[in-house]
This record gives structure tokens, C-alpha cells and sequence, in this order.
């Protein structure tokens, strides 16, 4: 796996702000944070509710700007919600990406034994269709290697058995995870 420098609390108390204000200002712009990473920003109601979750796998723009990009995604273009309103109370969530690596088996049993729960996110890329989930999602619903792979194949709109497809690849990624407090 790919080593990236770690951000430390006063980043990410920053990187939290930047987020917060480039939803509540469009005319918000940042140009501090220059290292390309990928980044999710993931918002939550305050009871923990999902709220909306959008971002960028590969580091195709700098942290400053991903960060403000995806938080005004997740914020008013996540197609699973309404746009957040004017008045909404929301917790952001920001998961800073390592570059995903291509997991390398013969068989698609050898996944089982190369993907770790709570530590690894996984992307699914096929013919068919594609996606991702972050790591904390498999703690979170308290799934196996094999359910988190089947659910990642459902996020893509693939069957859930099409990551024992050789035709598909299957990536893993870390990602280092802050949030809001309540």
C-alpha cells in the first residue's frame, strides 16, 4: 500500500471548516492544501442519518480543492437526496484517500484472504459497471470480506457474486476518517 503523510489535528479541524464553508458559501475558495489526494466527503444528520456522500477515488485534484468540490456535491448534487436546505442542520465527515491499488490474485478466493475489515475500502471496475465503498462502511454494517465484496457489487449495479468474475477488477484503498462532533 502506497504511505501518505498524515494530517494532523489542526489540519483536519481546518479541512472540516473548509468543507462547512464551501457548502454555506458558493463563493467560498480555498488554495491551501495542495497535495493531490482523493477524498470523500460524507454528511450525516445530526442523529447520524446518511444526509449525502460523494467524492473522488483518485487524487485528480489538491486536497483544498477536492475537499470543496465534494462537500458542495454531497451537499446538492448527491442523486439519492433533495439538496441540503438553507436551514439544515448536518455533521461532515471527510475521508482522505490513499491511491487505490489493483488487489492481484489467480482466484477470487485469494480476496477473502487480502482485504481487511475496518482497514481497506474497496472500488469495483468492470465492463458493467463500477463502484466504491469506504472502509468504514463494512464496520459499520458489520460485514465479512465476502458480504463487503457482494455489496460493493450491488453499489455498482453488477450481481452480488460478480466480484469472483476475473473480467472485473477489484481495488483497495485506506483512508484516514474525521468528522464533525455533535
Amino acid at each position: 500500500m502506497s504511505k501518505v503523510k498524515m494530517l494532523n489535528d489542526e489540519q483536519k479541524r481546518r479541512l472540516l471548516k473548509i468543507a462547512r464553508e464551501s457548502i454555506l458559501d458558493p463563493e467560498f475558495s480555498i488554495r491551501e492544501f495542495p497535495e493531490k489526494r482523493g477524498v470523500f466527503v460524507t454528511l450525516h444528520k445530526p442523529d447520524g442519518e446518511l444526509r449525502g456522500c460523494i467524492g473522488f477515488p483518485n487524487a485528480a485534484y489538491s486536497l483544498g480543492e477536492s475537499v470543496t468540490r465534494a462537500s458542495r456535491l454531497a451537499a446538492y448534487e448527491d442523486f439519492r437526496f433533495e439538496p441540503l436546505s438553507k436551514d439544515e442542520e448536518f455533521l461532515v465527515e471527510i475521508s482522505v484517500l490513499t491511491e487505490p491499488e489493483l488487489i492481484e490474485v489467480r482466484s477470487s478466493d485469494e480476496y477473502l484472504d487480502k482485504i481487511e475489515i475496518g482497514k481497506d475500502g474497496l472500488i469495483i471496475k468492470g465492463i458493467n459497471g463500477s463502484g466504491l465503498l469506504l472502509p468504514q462502511v463494512a464496520s459499520e454494517w458489520k460485514w465479512d470480506v465476502k458480504e463487503f465484496l457482494e455489496n460493493l457489487c450491488v453499489k455498482a449495479g453488477l450481481s452480488r457474486g460478480a466480484w469472483r468474475e476475473m473480467k472485473n477488477e477489484v481495488y483497495k484503498f485506506q483512508a484516514e476518517v474525521f468528522s464533525e462532533q455533535v
